[in-house]
């Protein structure tokens, strides 16, 4: 039994259909087929059944994905207990933010795939919250303050932030004071969050409002200096404009927590070496080069 049919098979069954399997393994869906037919035909029963919504486990797919995915589990393992010292191959799927992932993150990985040439790194950048489960990322990583979740964090750097407005905005509407004179500002938001911010060793915790939302941070940054209201962003962004004047801090007697990066992955006993060795090169990135930019390890 090939491993890559098993392989196939789990990524079908985990992302829902031939489709989306094959833009995670890479390769054309007429293989990622042919594997399911080739392996249904070696275990004698159906394990997906298929239609032009996707694909759906079948009573004994539901039985042997299980097994399968334990199956390369181990079978990865195994590669990496003979492989020789350093080296890496396989598949790296990572999740990073479009917002300072393709100008500090890129750069690691692309040093990650120098070091390693039969490494096959596959990453997506964007801001929107990715899945990792359910659309099979090996790790994300991700900058701000990590939710409660199943999902195994390791820190990777600390950032600091601060609120910001434009000159024109707080001459027109004044700047706040407390956390609670902010709810009557005009807020920048990704979304529907809650900002948390320090009142001496209390968190305060308040729901901001506002009629501009983005889900990345440099269009944020472009709505704070155009006057629009108040952002909550870190200080690698707002920096440079602090420093010409197109920015200033807002409500300082009240800064918001430290934030931090980092690399999480789904849970499990050991992660790969593939993700130990990425986040040790994001950790030696930041030593050297993130702290000009806002961070501290």
């Amino acid at each position: 039994m090939d491993v890559e049919d098993l392989r196939t098979f789990v990524e079908v069954a985990d992302a829902g259909g031939v489709s989306p399997a094959a833009l995670r393994l890479g390769v054309s869906k007429s293989i990622v087929s042919r594997r399911l037919v080739r392996l249904e035909g070696e275990l004698g029963v159906q394990l997906l059944t298929r239609s032009t919504r996707g694909a759906a486990l079948t009573e004994a797919g539901a039985t042997f994905r299980d097994h399968a995915a334990r199956v390369c589990a181990e079978i990865d393992a195994a590669r990496e207990t003979i492989l020789p010292a350093g080296d890496l191959r396989g598949r790296l799927r990572v999740a990073a933010p479009l917002s300072f992932g393709l100008t500090h993150f890129a750069p690691v990985l692309a040093e990650m795939a120098r070091r390693h040439p039969q490494l096959h790194i596959q990453t997506s950048y964007s801001d929107r919250f990715v899945d990792l489960i359910a659309e099979g990322y090996d790790c994300a990583i991700r900058v701000g303050y990590i939710q409660d979740s199943n999902l195994i964090a390791r820190r990777i750097a600390t950032i600091h932030g601060k609120l910001v407005a434009s000159p024109a905005y707080v001459q027109a509407h004044g700047s706040p004071e407390t956390p609670q004179e902010l709810l009557a500002h005009q807020c920048l938001m990704q979304g529907t969050e809650t900002w948390q911010f320090m009142d001496g060793d209390e968190v305060i915790t308040v729901r901001p409002q506002g009629r501009f939302k983005a889900d990345n941070g440099v269009a944020l940054l472009a709505a704070a200096t155009a006057g629009i209201g108040i952002a909550l962003l870190p200080d690698w962004l707002t920096d440079e404009h602090v420093a010409s004047g197109a920015l200033v801090p807002v409500m300082t007697r009240h800064p918001p927590p430290a934030a931090g990066a980092y690399v999480v992955r789904p849970p499990g006993q050991h992660p790969a070496r593939k993700i130990r060795v990425l986040t040790e090169l994001l950790i030696e990135h930041c030593d050297l080069s993130m702290r000009s930019a806002g961070f501290a390890p």
